[in-house]
């Protein structure tokens, strides 16, 4: 081999998107790909993205949004090209805005609360799932408003953080 293709090889080695995450956080990204590719065809298409928001309770997805969605991918979504995008995205991400980013997938309104009921269904239904005695902890530990509200803001805050946000 030439010293030019090893030096190559040594960096496409060192840019390898799987060193950039360690196995648990592969296998939770490989569930949500899973999740998301509804037709089960290994690459995330327009049908799949509005299956998957159609599963999420958001029926009116105008198509630009896909598009643009789609767009943001250098060619077919496979599972390592979805795998890059999320290293792109969290890369020097703060980890409050990640998590806030998460939660920020179900509250296309910006509203910083999700109803309770909802988080439930989400957690209890989808990839890695709560049992009822974790429910009950997460929501002893972060108690929704008396109208069932789960304030997500406060609540990375404190998983960032680790106290409670000053409330004004």
């Amino acid at each position: 081999m030439s010293p030019k293709k090893a030096k190559k090889r040594a960096e496409g080695a060192s840019s390898n998107v799987f060193s950039m995450f360690e196995q648990a956080q592969i296998q939770e990204f490989k569930e949500a790909f899973t999740i998301m590719d509804q037709n089960r065809d290994g690459f995330i298409d327009k049908n799949d993205l509005r299956d998957t928001f159609a599963a999420l309770g958001r029926l009116n997805v105008k198509q630009e949004e896909i598009d643009d969605m789609l767009k943001e991918a250098p060619g077919p979504i496979n599972f390592t090209v979805f795998l890059t995008m999320f290293g792109e995205k969290l890369k020097g991400a703060d980890p409050e805005e990640t998590i806030l980013n998460a939660f920020k997938v179900f509250d296309p309104e910006g509203t910083g609360i999700l109803k309770r009921e909802f988080v439930t269904d989400m957690l209890t239904t989808q990839a890695d799932r709560f049992s009822p005695e974790e429910m009950e902890q997460m929501f002893a530990a972060f108690p929704p408003d008396v109208a069932g509200n789960l304030d997500y803001k406060n609540l990375v805050h404190i998983i960032t953080h680790g106290e409670e946000k000053d409330q004004e």
